[in-house]
């Protein structure tokens, strides 16, 4: 992988990234495609449409359907999906949490009961990369131990211990398959964690920075364990906090936020990379985004709207499409309306970080900030 910062205006950073499968320009929004296929869109909707560049597929997901031998078998998940751009895949440290119920960490490794069948699946550090080898994808996070908000004290520490125990064990296992001339193609990023304390972050991310096996760092690092129940100014201090902890010459990732909001105020902050689901979550379920606010297409008062979902888009849903129709679509039920609603709020959201790249290119991002706010009627 190549990384390169172009410029820096404040903290807002716009940077390169290459793989062996594209170039990712930053700030930039990945969409989520847990299951490899973002929802009720395919690979060409992705790659020709949006023109993304670089998608997110979670490991403990694809791991139990349809499993990494099938994936591997069909050529990795690139070849498998048709989406030949870059892929991050998550470890499962998410579904450790998000899936409380069905889960259990120890010093070791995460356990799951599959929430599928119920069989007992066993992840550890090396286990974890060993799928992601499976399924070839450009950038691969480590297991970490993620965990809720609040938390006791002694709960964060036992995390970051955890995490940072688990992600010397990657990266020595990394180090150690690349040296026999395998997988040198696919990159590896570590996690921060420590919920939203100050002296817990910088431990974690010092520890991480540190980290080295036989000359090999991080290829990136993560800030994870936030948007887990914390008030949306926590996490934008405890990212304003972290991220001047992390290298320069290396990718930020914030893991699994969020809003249009958290976006222009963690990129403020230093970070480069996001995902969430909520663009295509949203869609699905009525809620719209537009460069002045968030419009719900199941009210009356859009069912004899002619106009596009914003007037301000160039989309191929708003170029072709009214609010009525697709207010029409989503009261009857129909298919379409979720790739064409997904179709717009994805598009949104990649044209939000891309006018950020070019606003921190041009050294104008607090006008773009200041702009991105006014348009919601809100003076900062």
């Amino acid at each position: 992988m190549e990384f390169e910062l172009e410029n820096t205006d404040g903290s807002a950073r716009a940077c390169t990234i290459k793989t062996a499968h594209s170039t990712i320009k930053t700030p930039i929004f990945m969409p989520v495609g847990t299951v490899g296929s973002v929802k009720s869109l395919d690979a060409e909707d992705m790659r020709d449409i949006l023109q993304t560049e670089i998608i997110l597929a979670n490991t403990y997901h694809l791991y139990l359907r349809p499993g990494t031998e099938i994936i591997k078998a069909m050529g990795g998940l690139h070849k498998f999906s048709g989406y030949n751009k870059s892929i991050l895949t998550d470890s499962g440290g998410f579904q450790a949490y998000s899936l409380s119920n069905n889960s259990k960490a120890n010093e070791d490794a995460i356990v799951f009961k599959s929430h599928i069948d119920g069989s007992l699946h066993t992840f550890t550090p090396e286990f974890v990369l060993d799928i992601q080898y499976a399924l070839g994808s450009d950038i691969m996070m480590v297991l970490d131990d993620l965990i809720g908000l609040p938390a006791t004290e002694k709960r964060i520490r036992q995390s970051i211990d955890r995490t940072t125990k688990w992600a010397k064990q990657s990266l020595d296992y990394h180090q150690k398959t690349q040296n026999e001339g395998k997988m040198l193609n696919q990159n590896i990023f570590a996690i921060v964690q420590g919920g939203t304390s100050c002296e817990y972050r910088e431990i974690s991310a010092q520890s991480l920075v540190a980290i080295s096996s036989n000359g090999k760092e991080f290829d990136g690092f993560a800030i994870g364990g936030l948007s887990v129940g914390e008030e949306s100014q926590a996490m934008y201090d405890t990212v304003e906090f972290t991220t001047p902890f992390l290298p320069q010459n290396k990718p930020r990732y914030l893991m699994g936020v969020g809003t249009p909001e958290d976006l222009i105020e963690n990129i403020d902050r230093g970070v480069d990379m996001f995902d969430c689901v909520m663009p295509t979550r949203n869609a699905r379920n009525g809620t719209i985004f537009t460069s002045f606010g968030k419009i719900n297409i199941r009210k009356k008062e859009f069912s004899k709207d002619s106009a596009p979902i914003d007037t301000a888009c160039d989309c191929y849903t708003c170029k072709r499409y009214s609010r009525a129709y697709l207010s029409h679509l989503f009261r009857a039920k129909e298919l379409t309306y979720f790739r064409l609603a997904s179709l717009h709020n994805l598009h949104y959201y990649l044209s939000l970080v891309k006018g950020a790249r070019e606003a921190i290119l041009k050294n104008e991002w607090k006008k773009y900030k200041k702009e991105f706010y006014h348009k919601r009627g809100v003076v900062i």
